[in-house]
């Protein structure tokens, strides 16, 4: 390995050393913040709330959204990577803006996710997307907001509320088939979301909260179970000994 490259990994050591730190602080810190309103309701404001009332909305909303702490994390990390997956869970919006803002980012620059170049890359563009994020805020809601809201036809606004998210989730969908390009795991996920919404659902009502997070879970498994062995191992094999040949050449 040339004298570059070994400066280049020891950066990289030191940078996933580095996020890893200050990520786990960050988060921490966020999660008391997020405790803090609850707690004070509890013990120190006088509004009648006790701990029980907090546990039972607790359970209320863990019952929908729990499975998702578990599943949004495991699904993401392939792409974002360790750091990017910091910023994404202290901004939010994930999957309908950072995940897309990485995803075309590494496309644009030709790595594919999961490489320490993807996971740079990861960051730089949700740094890219948080910073367009609160300009707009900034400017259409909090300078403008008002102003659009007394002067947008109402029926604008019933269409804008209408379509707006199957808009934005559409256009992220096809992004996201375009860009990673893996057909194989495309059809598997919309064959497992097509049963699951037109077969299972109707059958079982109760499984539709939990639909995204089945259908995540079962697409992986799928995934993986019919892979194809040789060809991974041929990509494996070819991706170990490329840097190799590069140093080489």
């Amino acid at each position: 390995m040339s004298t570059a490259t070994i400066t280049a990994v020891t950066g990289m050591e030191v940078f996933d050393r580095t996020t890893s730190t200050w990520g786990r602080i960050t988060m921490l810190l966020g999660l008391a913040l997020s405790l803090a309103g609850p707690l004070y309701l509890v013990f120190i404001a006088d509004l009648g709330v006790t701990p029980a009332h907090v546990l039972t909305a607790y359970a209320a909303v863990a019952a929908t959204f729990l499975v998702f702490a578990v599943v949004e994390p495991l699904t993401y990390f392939p792409v974002l990577g360790q750091a990017a997956m910091y910023q994404a869970f202290m901004i939010g919006n994930i999957s309908n803006k950072l995940l897309p803002a990485a995803v075309v980012a590494q496309d644009s620059i030709g790595v594919r996710p999961g490489t320490k170049k993807a996971d740079l890359a990861s960051v730089m563009a949700i740094c890219g997307a948080a910073l367009v994020h609160l300009t707009s805020l900034l400017v259409f809601v909090g300078l403008l907001g008002t102003w659009l809201l007394g002067n947008v036809p109402p029926q604008v606004m019933e269409v804008a509320r209408l379509y707006i998210l199957p808009a934005i989730a559409g256009a992220v969908l096809v992004q996201a088939v375009a860009t990673v390009r893996q057909p194989r795991t495309a059809v598997i996920a919309m064959g497992v979301a097509l049963f699951l919404v037109l077969v299972v659902v109707p059958v079982v009502p109760s499984l539709g909260m939990y639909g995204t997070a089945v259908a995540v879970a079962l697409t992986i498994a799928l995934s993986w179970t019919l892979r194809d062995r040789r060809g991974r191992s041929l990509q494996e094999t070819s991706a170990e000994t490329a840097p190799v040949d590069q140093e080489v050449r």
